[in-house]
């Protein structure tokens, strides 16, 4: 008999961030998170937490999660089934944008309290193993001086412990942009894929000029350079150059990837967990990437993605970013260049509760 969810808190926390990100799409000083605790009668604790992105975000996103909590409080454990009756009652508002994230969010928390009933991590829950992941260092390389570049790329790669790194794109000139990777690729090694990001920073027209003058610099791949929900623009886009095109961390569900891969928008697909519809959404993205043969890599949420993609046919990158580093317990760990789910009940997210005290945003 599965238990019942008895109470669902959300609590607010601006975290420190490592290196504070600066893409084209501009600044991020804080994390800006908000930690989910979902409660069950059986003494289990479920966690998720979600990227708000600024704090101006934060007050609204806790509305959305309080207004999902109070449908299912008293509900089953049984999260495929909590995900259709929250989308049924949230039809008319088109559950996305911040109620999406909150929808995504207690998902999560459901999965990991479900996992751990079972005493099984969630990988295993989802009837896979604790493979090896690869995983790439996403935590630096922002815009900034491209001389300086160099530098950081050694020092994020300089332990052993990333197969690979990830360097942000799209300055208002694009020979600092080349000057940029050129920097990076000539100083780590050339088995070592260096990733693009764009960001979403430019016109179609622009785009298909930059990246086809980085079609010679051995790049892994270019990411998102266009508006994101732009599929036509991206199938231009992959259709004329070499290097593989990657997109999806803002595909909205499972159904928005489905219409990105019918325009052939991109070689490779990378969902987050918290735009894509929590694991329930990811579940469904994983069996479309398996169906059309894509390869699958995360964003963001390195901690349950791990989980989700040692689960995926199609698994690929995990991105790994350390931004909620701050207030997790344990934060996950990265070994010659490959992630692995924690072996232990549930996703294996625990809070650090001083720290979360001390970053609380009341």
């Amino acid at each position: 008999m599965l238990p019942t969810i008895s109470n669902i808190r959300a609590r607010a926390v601006a975290a420190p961030i490592n290196r504070p990100p600066v893409s084209a799409s501009g600044p991020i000083d804080k994390a800006a998170l908000v930690l989910i605790d979902l409660e069950t009668d059986g003494g289990m604790i479920g966690r998720a937490y979600l990227f708000a992105f600024t704090p101006a975000m934060l007050a609204p996103l806790l509305q959305c999660v309080k207004a999902v909590a109070d449908i299912i409080e008293g509900d089953s454990l049984a999260p495929l089934s909590l995900d259709a009756k929250l989308r049924k009652r949230f039809t008319l508002l088109d559950p996305k944008g911040l109620l999406g994230l909150a929808l995504a969010g207690v998902d999560m928390a459901a999965w990991d309290a479900l996992a751990q009933h079972q005493a099984l991590p969630l990988v295993r829950l989802l009837g896979s193993e604790p493979v090896a992941v690869p995983a790439y260092n996403s935590c630096g390389l922002w815009i900034r001086d491209p001389a300086a570049l160099a530098d950081e790329a050694e020092e994020l790669l300089d332990d052993g412990r990333f197969g690979g790194v990830k360097l942000r794109v799209g300055r208002p000139d694009f020979a600092q942009d080349l000057a940029a990777v050129r920097a990076v690729r000539a100083r780590i090694a050339d088995d070592v894929p260096l990733m693009s990001d764009f960001n979403q920073s430019l016109t179609a027209n622009e785009a298909l000029r930059r990246c086809r003058a980085l079609d010679e610099e051995g790049l892994y791949w270019i990411e998102e350079p266009v508006r994101h929900d732009d599929y036509a623009g991206c199938a231009r886009i992959a259709a004329a150059i070499d290097t593989p095109l990657q997109i999806g961390e803002n595909l909205l569900g499972p159904f928005d990837m489905q219409k990105a891969i019918d325009e052939a928008a991109a070689s490779y697909y990378m969902p987050d967990v918290q735009r894509i519809g929590g694991v329930t959404g990811w579940l469904r993205a994983a069996a479309l990437a398996h169906v059309h043969d894509l390869d699958l890599s995360s964003h963001l949420f390195p901690e349950i993605s791990v989980h989700l993609l040692a689960a995926s046919p199609t698994r690929h990158w995990l991105e790994y970013m350390d931004w909620a580093n701050a207030i997790l317990a344990e934060p996950l760990e990265i070994v010659d260049g490959v992630a692995r789910p924690p072996d232990r009940p549930g996703v294996g997210i625990a809070w650090n509760e001083d720290a979360v005290e001390r970053y609380r945003v009341a």
